[in-house]
């Protein structure tokens, strides 16, 4: 107990900079407290999303009374999004379960919905046609997985909907039925976000620990030669430490809440949650209540140590040991692995992420990271030892003397920008393999929408949505039902579009010639029999309010081509160019195609291009799971965000480690300022300082990064497997780092010499 009032004593009667440094600890301690509750509290949202989506998941039946509840349940996609509709006509039987954000059930012709879909009706009127009745109420929050979700209950009669409807039983499951992220995706997400924001993060609570070290530890070293003892000196400088977590820790818990406050109000793109999801859970205020303390109680043991064990060495300035070498063992054991996982790429048999890999490329990726930050100090001093003595620069001489003395007083300024550099890398091959595992392998989306839900103006809006750089027609033959051999008369879908249209839809065609009525061949798909030469087939068409005909005859001239997988016009038979139909003519049974790129985002926005035009058409994008689509956009949204985490605690790391080695050693710049050093000589000593040890650092962290990246992309089972499109962008983002660096060394230097900061302590 005496050391701990001792260590309090000290820092707040040390003076005005000891109090200063105090509170920097304390301050650059709650922003790392903030993005560890932020990662911890992740997990808790997507929890919340799928515990309310499976309590309202409906329970049903094949069968029942007469009387009972019956359910039909719609989820068709509206934009980019799913919009869910559930039908329900009321029975009379005994007591009728309600889902939860409802009082009661809707009667006949009433309509409860989301807010957001109450927005979506004020805003897009067209939209009602979805929802026949009269808006009743709102469910609330209890019934919806996220604020943004389009969900509606509407009330029916039994007759409408006896055909297709369920016997309702009552509500709820243990699973969700689309969760927000699949649990093996969820895995691999955590990792992600443990490399991106929780190594960083713990290397940054680290320096935010030992902050003033040097000066520190000199005050250490006289309180042990007053007679304190060996333990004694680690407890009074770990009570700083630890008081200074604690304090951080306090600020940033409080700096969560109110993020969560703004955030969960604006949400970010495709997550959306509820101020209560956010909430911080008990686990996570004893973990950073506990856990940042525990960690500053050791770092400041382990920073105390010299100056417990050999105080006169300390006082004295004696010659440091050199740093460890065992942090290499840890590179050299993560490179290892990594390197290895990169060789079976260059085989025809690359290794997968199943069994053992599951666990060794991880590991092999955190081991590479650890390792690179713990032999950061033993390449500084190496390369300063070896500098000053060949160097015949008084520059350069005065910068690696002081680098070789104290190699991880610099180590702390650079340890979080390298691995930013480091992260920026992995993220790079995380963003990779999410694209290449979501997206489509066609290079091309198709949208098919029924013609009859279209007018002709929607039908032109359509084909100029931002993104469709293609649209065509559809149209399938009319067969006679009162034929006695109806069901086994042939039929052909004819695609109306241009041979340049057909050229955007497909994937290679051959022998189109504009204008004429060609057949259309597909070597690797079968062919109705009677879809042959010479075959002739109706086509219903209403022109003028008239219900009219055209026939097409298949000619012998054919057009082969190739279709993309999956494609909405595939099963086309024949190909009409669009002269052949009357102006004003509309087909029957036919589907208006449009076709995009099938990058996620273009998708995205074709899809809400759709929705905006016309909100009630039956849209089927085809090969396209719309909430597939909702995962990617939840998953590409954490990832960036934890980018974001990563540079906020690496720039942090930067600001905190600079401001503290400005102060630290104004003593010495002063000093050698008083011999006759000038400020230009000091300013470009402070810079190689920074800049050499930063320069070999970074290019480790980037042949390690792009190692531990090629190791995931390869297992990742994807078609890239070697990033060199993003190296260029890396050694840009490497180039600035050394420039921030160099900036941020320039402040040690004033303009004003004060004798005062060489006094003796």
């Amino acid at each position: 107990m005496k050391e701990f009032l001792l260590g309090l004593r000290l820092l707040f009667g040390s003076g005005r900079g000891n109090r200063v440094r105090f509170f920097l600890m304390a301050a650059g301690g709650s922003i790392g407290v903030c993005c560890l509750a932020l990662v911890l509290t992740i997990p808790a949202i997507l929890d919340a999303h799928d515990g309310r989506a499976a309590a309202r998941e409906p329970r049903t039946a094949s069968a029942g009374r007469a009387d009972a509840t019956l359910l039909l349940q719609r989820s068709d996609p509206y934009g980019s999004k799913a919009f869910t509709r559930v039908f329900i006509a009321k029975g009379t039987a005994g007591r009728q379960a309600t889902p939860p954000g409802l009082s009661e059930l809707p009667g006949p012709g009433e309509v409860v919905v989301s807010p957001r879909v109450r927005a979506l009706l004020r805003d897009q009127p067209a939209a009602r046609g979805l929802l026949p009745g009269r808006e009743k109420g709102v469910i609330g929050p209890s019934g919806l997985a996220h604020p943004d979700e389009l969900y509606a209950y509407i009330g029916t009669t039994h007759k409408e909907i006896a055909d297709e409807a369920r016997v309702l039983t009552g509500f709820g499951y243990g699973y969700a039925p689309f969760p927000a992220v699949e649990p093996s995706t969820l895995t691999n997400l955590r990792f992600a976000l443990g490399t991106l924001v929780l190594l960083p993060l713990g290397i940054f609570l680290s320096v935010c620990a030992r902050l003033s070290a040097a000066s520190r530890t000199r005050r250490l070293a006289a309180l042990r030669l007053l007679g304190l003892s060996v333990k004694g000196t680690q407890r009074v400088n770990a009570t700083e430490t630890v008081v200074a977590a604690l304090l951080g820790a306090l600020l940033g818990l409080g700096e969560y809440w109110a993020l969560n406050q703004v955030m969960s109000r604006t949400g970010l793109p495709g997550l959306k949650w509820y101020p209560g999801d956010g909430a911080l859970s008990t686990t996570t205020i004893v973990i950073c209540l506990l856990g940042c303390p525990a960690l500053a109680w050791f770092v400041g043991r382990a920073s105390a140590r010299d100056a417990a064990a050999n105080p006169l060495a300390v006082r004295r300035t004696a010659v440091p040991k050199p740093p460890s070498k065992w942090g290499g063992l840890l590179l050299v054991t993560g490179l290892g692995i990594v390197i290895g996982y990169c060789a079976t790429g260059l085989t025809t048999h690359p290794a997968s992420n199943t069994g053992i890999n599951a666990l060794l490329v991880p590991a092999g990726v955190l081991l590479t990271g650890i390792g690179l930050v713990l032999t950061l100090p033993l390449i500084s001093f190496t390369l300063a030892r070896k500098v000053a003595r060949s160097t015949q620069s008084l520059t350069l001489n005065l910068a690696m003397r002081r680098n070789e003395i104290e190699p991880g007083s610099t180590m702390r300024v650079v340890t979080g920008l390298v691995l930013l550099v480091y992260a920026a890398s992995l993220a790079q091959g995380i963003l990779i393999e999410l694209k290449q595992v979501t997206r489509p392998h066609a290079p091309a989306q198709d949208y098919a929408i029924s013609l009859s839900g279209l007018t002709p103006r929607q039908q032109h809006a359509l084909s100029e949505v931002p993104g469709v750089r293609a649209h065509a027609l559809t149209m399938d033959s009319w067969t006679d039902p009162n034929e006695s051999d109806a069901e086994v008369q042939p039929r052909a879908t004819a695609l109306v579009a241009t041979c340049a249209q057909l050229a955007a839809l497909v994937e290679h065609s051959r022998g189109c010639v504009d204008g004429k009525v060609l057949r259309l061949t597909d070597p690797n798909s079968s062919t109705d029999p009677g879809v042959a030469p010479g075959a002739s087939f109706v086509y219903r068409v209403r022109e003028g309010g008239k219900n009219t005909a055209l026939n097409v005859t298949l000619p012998s001239t054919e057009i082969v081509y190739k279709a993309y997988a999956p494609s909405a016009v595939g099963s086309a038979s024949v190909l009409v160019p669009p002269a052949a139909l009357p102006a004003e003519a509309r087909p029957q049974s036919a589907q208006f195609v449009l076709t995009s790129s099938s990058d996620p985002d273009a998708v995205r926005q074709v899809l809400d291009g759709i929705g905006a035009i016309a909100p009630t058409a039956e849209i089927d994008p085809v090969g396209i799971n719309i909430n597939g689509l909702r995962q990617i956009i939840v998953i590409q949204t954490l990832l960036v965000l934890g980018m974001i985490m990563g540079l906020v605690i690496g720039v942090a790391a930067f600001l905190v480690s600079v401001t503290d080695r400005a102060v630290e050693r104004r003593a010495q710049v002063t000093a050698i300022t008083l011999i006759g050093a000038r400020a230009r000589t000091m300013r470009a000593v402070q810079c190689a300082q920074v800049v050499l040890p930063l320069s070999i650092g970074l290019a480790l962290a980037l042949l390690a990064g792009k190692l531990a990246e090629s190791s995931y992309l390869i297992t990742g089972g994807g078609e890239v497997l070697w990033d060199i499109s993003g190296l260029p962008l890396l050694v840009i983002a490497a180039g600035a780092v050394v420039a921030a660096a160099a900036a941020g060394s320039l402040p040690l230097v004033g303009r004003r010499i004060n004798p005062e900061l060489i006094r003796r302590d």
